[in-house]
């Protein structure tokens, strides 16, 4: 006869295995030439190489589309670990807006913030904000930049 504890991870080893299963949908309407929707998750079980997700909404390990999600995203809204769109938010983004851990963009907000105008913890930029900031205009605690807004002082301060 078998105990509850035999019981218990039979089901636990069916359920693993089926999340582990590559999941592969698309929608039959299409839009622009893409599927509607498009879902790729796991690995490809022919090539062995992440599935990739191309759809006007695309979720997946890598993802393309006009909204992509996914670890690896692109397109022209970005959310995923790799973030790379108009509007990206991920780990690591770069885009026109940028939000995230490091962030890459016209107008980059993150933990380190590269762009035209920058926030975040460590900002660079022609207009950066930040704990540590350096650009044209920068405003922060420890600033560096042609006009500069710091902690010791309120007026800018111009270097010759």
């Amino acid at each position: 006869m078998e105990s509850i504890r035999d019981k218990a991870m039979h089901k636990f080893r069916a359920a693993a295995r089926r999340a582990s299963a590559p999941v592969r949908r698309s929608s039959p309407w299409t839009l622009w030439g893409l599927p509607l929707v498009d879902v790729a998750v796991g690995k490809d079980p022919e090539t062995g190489e992440p599935a990739r997700a191309h759809g006007v909404i695309a979720v997946g390990d890598q993802a393309r589309g006009v909204l992509a999600l996914g670890g690896e995203a692109r397109g022209l809204f970005a959310l995923g670990g790799r973030a790379t769109g108009a509007f990206a938010v991920g780990g690591i983004s770069r885009g026109f807006v940028a939000l995230g851990g490091v962030a890459f963009g016209a107008i980059s907000v993150g933990g380190v913030a590269i762009g035209l105008a920058a926030l975040g913890g460590a900002a660079l930029g022609a207009v950066a904000v930040g704990g540590a900031a350096a650009g044209y205009v920068a405003v922060g605690g420890a600033v560096a930049g042609r006009k500069r807004f710091g902690a010791r002082g309120g007026s800018p301060r111009r270097s010759r």
